[in-house]
């Protein structure tokens, strides 16, 4: 060891939707870069699994159960969290839902409100909190999980796609409002990303829905799709980590209200 502190040594970061693949794809970036852990999620057991798989980093990790579209939940959770951890240096504000694929003339109003709820409610349920605790302490940096489907609406994804819209906008409404306290707020838009669960599903899910845009046959999907992305491949979930902990980073001390595509190219 070299002694030199690494780069987030101090720091503590509030990660929400940890027990998913990006979720603890970042917060693993974020301990090997010496950050303090905060996971958010609304899955118990799998959150105590994302705990063990962090165990390694020399870095405090704590765990907390959260549905974060119950404001009192997640008003109780980040109370808890600076109890525990002194702080709230970081925000990766990630924890979201697909939703259905259908046409916006067949699409389940009922999954529509969920993907609202858990997107964008959500997501401000943990911001407004969070951004409070940043507030009186004049200091925070803040990234919001949107999508390339908030900047390019796909087909049969009505709420998804309205759901990252209205990230995108939330991003820029709360950089301008949390600018003087010295807090960032930034976006990350991902695209395509694979192999995995959540590229199978929607690959099946868009062959299914039934369109002029896809075919029926989920294999000619993923080509269709890898053929709209002009570096010809779907991105690797490692691919998001590194933009967000850069907009983290006193690299992108410029830089707020943006919306960073890892799209490939789209």
């Amino acid at each position: 060891m070299s002694g030199v502190p690494l780069p987030f040594s101090g720091k503590v970061a509030v990660v929400t939707g940890a027990a998913g693949n990006i979720g603890l794809a970042t917060a693993t970036r974020l301990a090997r870069q010496g950050a303090d852990l905060a996971l958010l999620d609304v899955d118990a057991a799998k959150l105590e699994q994302a705990r063990a798989t962090l165990l390694e980093h020399e870095v405090r990790i704590n765990i907390h159960a959260c549905d974060v579209t119950d404001n009192e939940q997640v008003r109780q959770t980040v109370e808890t969290v600076v109890a525990e951890l002194g702080q709230i240096d970081f925000l990766f504000n990630n924890a979201g839902y697909q939703g259905a694929f259908a046409p916006v003339q067949d699409y389940p109003e009922a999954d529509f409100a969920r993907v609202m709820q858990i997107n964008v409610v959500g997501a401000f349920h943990v911001l407004r909190h969070v951004s409070a605790h940043m507030v009186a302490r004049k200091f925070g940096r803040i990234v919001n999980t949107a999508s390339m489907a908030g900047v390019q609406g796909p087909p049969n994804m009505a709420a998804y796609g309205a759901s990252k819209f209205a990230i995108i906008g939330l991003t820029e409404v709360a950089a301008k409002d949390l600018a003087p306290y010295n807090i960032r707020v930034n976006a990350i838009s991902p695209a395509f990303m694979g192999p995995g669960f959540m590229w199978d599903r929607q690959v099946e899910l868009q062959a299914k829905a039934g369109s002029q845009y896809f075919s029926t046959d989920p294999k000619e999907v993923a080509r269709q799709m890898i053929g709209s992305i002009p570096m010809r491949r779907y991105g690797n979930i490692n691919e998001i980590p590194g933009v967000v902990a850069f907009l983290f980073s006193d690299d992108s001390s410029y830089m707020t209200g943006v919306n960073l595509p890892i799209s490939g190219g789209i």
